[in-house]
């Protein structure tokens, strides 16, 4: 069972990018910048195919991605993971233990302020707990990706009109349409610090675009949730705006969306 990167990156170079990540595995890289290509390499004994595009988001890229994708497995990645030795044996033995699974998502250790889960025991993933999740946790069978249709929404995540989410709507999605995700208590990279490129702060656009990304994950259970997510999170998201108005935050996002 072949396991295939598919990542989103910005003005890098294949081997750069291979290098940084310690690519053991094809891979097919989205590389945004200034202008058209395609270059292609091996890289310890595995095909990474790179492509370059002037179009911005990572929704975009990520779907580009898919396109192109041609493994067993697609696993989701970003230019600041940093996978563990045997990664693809990991996740190609996973899959071969649960074949009922569709999707499997994995832990990558992340700064602990940037943290939104840890998988510590095999579980099923369900629509109430989907929201935690980042697309570089996912590993899903191609096959039921393309029968199932679902793509990555271009309204949210870096690059687009809302900070994140992106992920949430794929996985949300994807379990609609009856797919099974089970999350796996095994670690299969790592995300190096640095700067982000949607994350300013728990600020109000913070707030505003997590009220929006809620509207469409719960509907009309969005209230709700966004008020569990507040009490859950309060003391490592709401020292710059209180609890109180990060959830008039959240709610006037909500309002936005409802009046389209």
């Amino acid at each position: 069972m072949k396991v295939q990167v598919l990542a989103s990156v910005m003005n890098q170079t294949p081997a750069e990018t291979a290098a940084h990540m310690q690519l053991d595995s094809d891979a097919v890289i989205i590389n945004q910048c200034d202008r058209l290509g395609y270059e292609e390499m091996e890289y310890r004994g595995h095909t990474v195919r790179f492509y370059s595009f002037p179009e911005r988001g990572v929704g975009r890229s990520r779907n580009e991605a898919i396109l192109r994708a041609d493994s067993d497995i697609c696993l989701f990645s970003d230019a600041d993971i940093v996978y563990e030795p045997g990664y693809e044996k990991v996740i190609s033995r996973e899959f071969e233990k649960n074949p009922d699974a569709d999707m499997i998502l994995f832990n990558v250790i992340v700064e602990e302020n940037r943290r939104t889960y840890h998988i510590e025991k095999y579980q099923r993933v369900r629509w109430y707990n989907c929201g935690r999740y980042g697309a570089v946790s996912f590993a899903v069978r191609r096959e039921s990706l393309l029968a199932s249709g679902v793509t990555f929404s271009l309204l949210f995540g870096g690059g687009a009109k809302y900070s994140n989410g992106e992920d949430s709507l794929f996985l949300k999605e994807f379990m609609k349409k009856g797919y099974k995700v089970y999350a796996a208590p095994v670690t299969i990279a790592r995300e190096e610090a640095g700067e982000s490129t949607w994350f300013a702060g728990h600020n109000e656009k913070f707030f505003r675009d997590r009220g929006v990304l809620y509207h469409y994950l719960y509907g009309k259970m969005d209230w709700a949730m966004a008020l569990r997510f507040l009490l859950a999170h309060r003391s490592k998201m709401c020292s710059e705006v209180s609890v109180k108005q990060a959830y008039r935050y959240m709610k006037d996002g909500m309002r936005s969306v409802r009046r389209g």
